[in-house]
């Protein structure tokens, strides 16, 4: 998320992460354990997918993992929940590119002399950053003060590998005032966590029919998209247009399909409809990577 200070980013991740489903019995066994073997539990089963939110001061190693003998970081921590990253940009660049495995992979590997650790690390990842290092830039409000140099040298912080790892890009604007004592109009969160659990069943029965022992979209690799995922002729066109006008990479390419089948999971759409894919892309980077 990209927006101005105080227009609710923080607010809306943290409410994100009420949106997804209770966790399976197996699931709350292997985070309870996880936040044990780490300190970061009183003992009390974990029944809720976790919240993670470091500060953007956290080194290498509280982040990741590791030590002598290794402990896990919050993106282990974060496993299958959210982890929640603050002023992005202001992170050490070691930091940012650390992410690149657990994104890819959802496992982080620590090596050491005596030997290698592997932690799960299949989180969500929600990040909130300033449009530019004084907050203004595009605000109708106040004017932006920064120079140039400073908007170049902001933007050089996110590398092209961890944006292209990024699926959804939002803009968050300004608040209307007067909006701010009015009730809400919008869908209810129970309603949008009742439609996400039922997206979440959906793709694990469509995964079990298809004998793959995954059950989430984000899940799936190449040979699952060109096998379980069907496109119609014009819908394949579009994504094909659509990729080479963006220059989208590989990665990118089938991102998108993960994400319009979530969309249409969400929709209750039994395929991939064109709004699908048009809403999909429309989530990449506006910035060049």
């Amino acid at each position: 998320m990209s927006g101005p200070p105080g227009t609710g980013k923080t607010m809306l991740a943290r409410a994100f992460s009420g949106l997804l489903p209770d966790l399976e019995i197996e699931d709350v066994l292997e985070i309870t354990g996880i936040h044990s073997i780490s300190g970061a539990n009183n003992g009390e089963l974990i029944t809720t997918p976790p919240f993670r939110a470091p500060h953007h001061t956290s080194s290498y190693v509280s982040l990741i993992g590791g030590g002598t003998f290794p402990k896990p970081g919050e993106v282990t921590l974060a496993h299958k929940g959210v982890l929640f990253l603050d002023e992005f940009p202001e992170f050490e660049k070691r930091v940012l590119e650390s992410l690149r495995q657990p994104l890819e992979d959802n496992i982080v590997s620590i090596a050491r002399a005596k030997g290698t650790a592997v932690f799960p690390s299949n989180f969500i990842l929600v990040a909130a950053m300033n449009p530019c290092p004084c907050g203004n830039l595009g605000n109708k409000q106040k004017a932006c003060i920064c120079k140039p140099s400073d908007l170049d040298r902001y933007k050089r912080k996110l590398s092209g590998p961890i944006m292209d790892r990024i699926d959804l890009w939002v803009t968050v604007g300004n608040i209307d005032y007067k909006k701010l004592g009015e009730e809400g109009t919008g869908e209810k969160s129970i309603n949008i966590k009742e439609r996400v659990k039922n997206a979440r069943k959906t793709q694990k029965e469509r995964f079990e029919k298809a004998g793959r022992k995954i059950s989430l979209n984000s899940e799936m690799n190449v040979k699952d998209l060109s096998e379980i995922i069907n496109l119609s002729d014009e819908v394949r066109n579009l994504l094909q247009e659509s990729s080479e006008r963006l220059a989208l990479s590989a990665r990118a390419y089938h991102r998108v399909i993960k994400i319009a089948r979530t969309i249409a999971d969400l929709a209750c759409s039994p395929e991939i409809e064109k709004d699908h894919i048009l809403e999909a892309i429309q989530y990449r980077p506006k910035v060049q990577i």
